[in-house]
């Protein structure tokens, strides 16, 4: 039980850190980012709060 509480606890945790898309610091990370490395979500994602917003 305690294993399954540190794992969940983890996870919550590293899930947390991700700035939330549409964000300033989104959009700071994915200027930074390799644009061949973005997804068409990540792509849509970023015309439509940062560019277009």
């Amino acid at each position: 039980m305690k294993k399954l509480f540190s794992i969940s606890t983890m996870i919550l945790l590293l899930t947390a850190c991700a700035p939330e898309v549409g964000s300033d610091a989104w959009c700071a990370n994915m200027k930074e980012k390799p644009k061949g490395d973005w997804t068409a979500n990540e792509a849509k994602d970023f015309a439509k709060h940062c560019v277009f917003k």
